[in-house]
Parts: structure tokens; C-alpha cells; sequence
């Protein structure tokens, strides 16, 4: 089985330490450990790395995420994982899906309908097959959501639709160019971000997301101009102070690394209080 360190979820999830550290202690993941100490996370942990990360970018706050899934997780048989599930962000509630039911995660007042298969000593959750078409944005977003794990071209498909249907569908815009941009699609990527930010406005998730990919096009001070404009609308974003510390740095700004290193810090200070 394929193990990926610290540094591999970071490229690939595009998560600083601080937060898989957060998403370890809140018993998101439990990754096993090599032999020097360090992290090894599985292909499984990656997906529910993923699912918090989308969970976030959808604007759910951050101790509904914890609560929700640490909810859903205790209703759960230990051998059935998260990475199994469906599960994805409704307004700003955390949805778990079963076919076409749909479940709030943190209500704790109801039993998953869950079809389990044993097949090979193996316990796996099963989803059924949705009884309906999406009729509007909202469904096919939340369809999108659902088929992301399993799924990505359809999930990228089922994202377009919803912005065909509501262009100004902010969550669509973002999980499909996050989409696109982890499948090396970074054209097409940068696009979509484009097109939001003339459709929604100059969110501070949809400027972060802008400003990692044009990271990765190696157009630094592009990517400087994006997550600056992202903090000028949400100055609490911790990630994008953390981002914006390396660039400087990278860039040879090095009191500006250490602003935003130190603004970055007091935030996740605070938030851990």
C-alpha cells in the first residue's frame, strides 16, 4: 500500500502543516508512523484530508466540521471509515449521503441507512443509486459533491451544470476549479477562478485558491497580488497569511514573511482557545 508523508499531503492538498496537524488532533485521520516518528498517511486519510479541506472551502465553519464528524464517526462502526462515505457541504451544514436520503451529520437523532457489504472479510459502505435527476443548481451541486471521491469527470460535469444553472453558484465555482486544478488542468483552472470572480465577486476562499494555482504557474507575483487582495476581504484567513509568509520569503521580502508568519500564528493561537 502507497504511503504519502507530510510533505506529499502538502503538494497535493495544498494543506500547510498547522492544519493536517488540526485535522490529526481533531481524529480526522489517525496516519500511521515510519520509523524515524514522522506521519505516513494513507490514500484513505488523503480522502478525508480532502473532504475537511471541501468541507471548508465551502464556507462551513470549523467546529461544525470537527463536531459534525466526529458525530458521524461515533456512530459508525470503528472498521467503517470516513474515507467511505459520502459527504459533502449543504448551505453550511455537513451532509452525509445514502443513495437519494440525505443526512444532517451532527444531528445525532437518526441511524445511517447504510448498505454494508462483507464481501472478502471486508467491510465497505455501498451508496445506492440516486432515485432522481437534479432539477437546479442546489442539486446538482450537492450531486457533484457526491461524486467527487469516486468519480472526478462526472463530479466535474455535474459542477458545470449547477453553474449552467445559477452562475453565480460560489461552491460550484470553487470545487470545480479545484477540480480542475488537481487534475492538471490549470488552464482551464485559472478560467473558472476568473469567471467566478466576475460572476461572485471577490470572495477571500475563490482570491486563496487563485493564488496557489498561479503558485503552481510560477507567476509569483500574480499569485502575491491574489491572496493580498483575498486578506484585504477576510484579514482572519489563516492559511493565506501562511501561504503569503513562504512566498515573501521565496521572493526575498523577508519582513513581510515574518508579518504574515506572525499574523498567521496569532490566528491559529486564537482559534485553538
Amino acid at each position: 500500500m502507497h504511503e504519502y508523508g507530510v510533505r506529499d499531503v502538502e503538494r497535493l492538498l495544498h494543506l500547510p502543516r498547522s492544519t493536517i496537524r488540526r485535522l490529526i488532533d481533531a481524529g480526522f485521520v489517525s496516519p500511521a508512523r515510519g520509523p524515524g516518528g514522522q506521519y505516513r498517511f494513507s490514500f484513505q486519510d488523503l480522502i478525508v484530508l480532502r473532504t475537511a479541506q471541501a468541507l471548508a472551502a465551502a464556507k462551513v465553519p470549523a467546529r461544525r466540521i470537527t463536531r459534525s464528524l466526529k458525530e458521524l464517526r461515533r456512530q459508525l462502526p470503528g472498521s467503517v471509515p470516513l474515507s467511505g462515505l459520502s459527504i459533502c457541504a449543504v448551505a453550511d451544514r455537513v451532509v452525509v449521503k445514502d443513495g437519494g436520503s440525505r443526512w444532517l451529520a451532527d444531528s445525532g437523532q437518526y441511524l445511517l441507512a447504510l448498505d454494508v457489504d462483507q464481501a472478502d472479510g471486508s467491510l465497505s459502505v455501498i451508496e445506492r443509486e440516486a432515485d432522481s435527476t437534479p432539477a437546479d443548481a442546489e442539486g446538482w451541486f450537492v450531486e457533484a459533491c457526491d461524486l467527487e471521491s469516486r468519480d472526478p469527470d462526472a463530479a466535474r460535469k455535474a459542477y458545470e451544470r449547477a453553474i449552467a444553472a445559477d452562475p453565480e453558484h460560489l461552491s460550484a465555482q470553487i470545487n470545480l476549479g479545484r477540480l480542475l486544478h488537481e487534475s492538471g488542468r490549470l488552464g482551464e483552472a485559472e478560467a473558472i477562478y476568473r469567471n467566478a470572480l466576475a460572476a461572485c465577486g471577490n470572495d477571500a476562499t475563490l482570491l486563496y485558491n487563485l493564488g496557489v494555482l498561479l503558485e503552481d504557474r510560477e507567476r509569483r507575483d500574480e499569485a502575491m497580488q491574489a491572496y493580498q487582495q483575498a486578506l484585504r476581504g477576510d484579514s482572519g484567513f489563516a492559511d493565506c497569511h501562511y501561504n503569503l509568509a513562504l512566498l515573501c520569503e521565496l521572493m526575498g521580502k523577508p519582513k513581510e514573511a515574518l508579518r504574515h508568519m506572525a499574523q498567521y500564528r496569532r490566528i491559529v493561537a486564537t482559534k485553538s482557545q
